[in-house]
């Protein structure tokens, strides 16, 4: 397999005291701040905390046996340490130092600590298997005072920090799930449900598993990803279940993964797309829920992609056994001391995707991809070999996302809601999608077709410029998105060097060009190659209704004096005439009657003394 061939890299990794017996090293990795904690026992217990890109900060504490979990608070000041099943130890940091040192058991008699969180800089939640207790903590008052509780049976627990949402595995083979959100020191529980089973199960072990499960967000919503190893009638392989949390009211199944395999896999999440890594492969499939899908009118059904590719990484044991993953898109390899984040490498996935229409569109959904999809549209607009059908499926594509965004705007500006069908556009779009607008198109795309539309081009390559050109001018007016004039100076300039004369006359005839007064100019400017475009531009001009005076210097330009006069007349302009320059027009004509229909006017004009205005005969 080519060494390019893969859409997933490690980052520089963080380097850490790694795992040993030896030395008596263990590591713990805190979530919610990304940091690593080295604990090595001895006389004294030494942590080492390390957080990207380069903090490191190192302290010790009495021995007072192994530690089954550690982490810090929002504001850094207070350590949470737990080293048995029923209580949890604090100590207060005042300047760097250790202040003092207090202890807190869960209320719940027998019940056995699981796990806890930290919610803010005073707020933690402790997680037992008999259920959620929401404490605060008064560092200065050495107390923690439990101020919610929720009783139930818990298996297994899982948080996400992004969301603020606890996910709790019930029931006997852990397959019922209770997600409680929780904000401003309050509990809230949302809505239950059960994962599916395939068939009846032989024993009474946990279908549903801490190491199959991850939350997080997917495109600005809570998603539950649950990994099914059983295979069903339908489908063979494992599957991953999609739940969505609407609105923190409601949980629904919205998506099913069809991976196609089976085997040890786990899953991480990374600028909105979904990974699951495949350990006996030692490759990757990538999944993407903001991709039109097979819909059996509540489930969607996603298939990978594109090809499954294997992580790149340099100096690591891919898909090693030591890995784990912790999400959104961490993996830690404890043996060696590493923990990497997984990127996306969208250079690499321009290679895998021959489609320009999906690979566009897929680029639209992903972050900080404005100059890949850019790119992509440069190469499209100047290949001979382009399907022009395909072309004018993106621009399409892009200019109904273009709208939305407008629409948005104007929403915005008016604090009004937009027209019915508009809206039901924009509750049924899932994502967002990167907006590629008129000024991107022009200043990155459209204008570096100069090469294709000047006169020592050949006639295939100007005829590709004019095509383009027009089928994105065509593509914005079906959106009923306003062209700039920029882009019509664009086209109509392509026309003309086509010397496709009836086309333009067809565009600013049935006004599919709008007016404007640098339009028009450009259409003066291009009499000598079309002589029709002189009167075409008088048209336009006269349209405007603003530039009676642009009219006039036009008509004399060309010596009409009398039209020009006539036309001030008509156009209430005639008082900003200068007499003396229309004189000198008409004489110089050396046409008398021109000359004495001119000074009879203007002579008239002076004598008149009522203010009435003389006809012009």
């Amino acid at each position: 397999m080519s060494i390019e061939s893969y859409y997933l890299k490690l980052s520089e990794p963080l380097k850490f005291e790694a795992v040993s017996r030896a030395r008596l090293n263990n590591v713990f990795f805190d979530e919610c701040h990304n940091q690593v904690f080295s604990v090595q026992s001895g006389e004294m217990t030494e942590i080492i905390v390390r957080c990207p890109p380069s903090h490191v900060r190192s302290f010790k504490m009495k021995e007072k046996g192994p530690v089954i979990s550690i982490k810090f608070n929002f504001s850094q000041n207070i350590l949470a340490v737990q080293r048995t099943s029923s209580c949890v130890e604090f100590i207060h940091f005042q300047e760097g130092n250790q202040f003092v040192e207090f202890s807190h058991p869960c209320k719940s008699k027998n019940a056995k600590i699981l796990g806890f969180v930290w919610m803010s800089a005073s707020d933690i939640v402790y997680v037992t298997d008999q259920g959620v207790e929401l404490c605060q903590v008064e560092a200065t008052k050495c107390q923690v005072k439990m101020t919610k509780s929720l009783a139930m049976t818990v298996n297994w627990f899982l948080f996400c920090h992004h969301s603020s949402i606890l996910l709790l595995s019930s029931g006997n083979l852990g397959n019922t799930v209770q997600p409680i959100f929780i904000k401003q020191g309050n509990l809230h529980k949302l809505p239950r449900f059960e994962v599916e089973m395939s068939g009846v199960p032989r024993s009474q072990k946990l279908v549903v598993e801490e190491r199959d499960a991850v939350v997080g967000i997917v495109y600005g919503q809570p998603r539950v990803l649950v990994l099914r190893h059983q295979s069903t009638s339908n489908h063979q392989g494992a599957q991953v279940f999609i739940y969505t949390i609407k609105k923190m009211s409601t949980v629904k199944k919205t998506h099913i993964l069809n991976l196609g395999r089976s085997g040890r896999f786990a899953l991480s999440i990374v600028d909105n797309l979904i990974f699951v890594h495949h350990q006996a492969s030692k490759t990757s499939l990538m999944f993407d829920i903001g991709l039109e899908a097979e819909c059996d009118g509540s489930v969607y059904y996603h298939s990978p992609v594109m090809p499954p590719q294997p992580i790149r990484g340099e100096n690591a044991e891919l898909y090693s056994s030591n890995w784990i993953m912790f999400s959104p898109n961490v993996v830690i390899d404890a043996k060696i001391g590493c923990l990497w984040y997984l990127e996306l490498e969208l250079e690499h996935i321009s290679k895998l995707v021959h489609s320009k229409s999906f690979l566009i569109e897929f680029f639209m959904l992903r972050a900080n991809s404005k100059e890949y999809i850019l790119r992509e549209l440069r190469e499209a607009t100047q290949s001979l070999n382009q399907n022009l059908e395909e072309l004018a499926l993106v621009f399409d594509k892009l200019n109904a996302v273009y709208r939305q965004k407008l629409l948005q705007n104007v929403k915005w500006q008016l604090a009004s809601p937009v027209s019915a069908v508009d809206s039901q556009v924009s509750e049924s779009s899932l994502v967002t999608r990167v907006v590629i607008d008129q000024s991107d198109m022009y200043t990155n795309v459209l204008s570096k077709m100069a090469d294709f539309i000047n006169e020592d081009s050949p006639p295939r390559n100007r005829k590709l410029a004019m095509w383009v050109l027009l089928e994105y001018v065509r593509s914005l007016t079906d959106h009923q998105i306003p062209v700039q004039h920029y882009l019509h100076e664009l086209v109509i300039n392509s026309l003309i060097l086509n010397k496709a004369y009836y086309q333009l006359h067809q565009l600013l005839q049935y006004f599919v060009v709008s007016d404007s007064k640098p339009l028009a100019c450009l259409l003066l400017s291009l009499e000598n190659l079309y002589p029709p475009a002189h009167q075409l531009a008088l048209d336009m001009l006269h349209r405007l209704n603003t530039a009676s005076q642009e009219i006039t210097e036009v008509l004399l330009s060309k010596h009409q004096i009398l039209p020009a006069l006539r036309y001030a007349i008509e156009s209430e302009n005639e008082d900003q005439l200068s007499g003396r320059k229309f004189l000198e027009l008409a004489q110089a004509t050396e046409d008398k009657l021109v000359f004495y229909a001119v000074s009879t006017y203007f002579e008239a004009k002076r004598a008149s003394v009522n203010g009435s205005v003389p006809s012009l005969r």
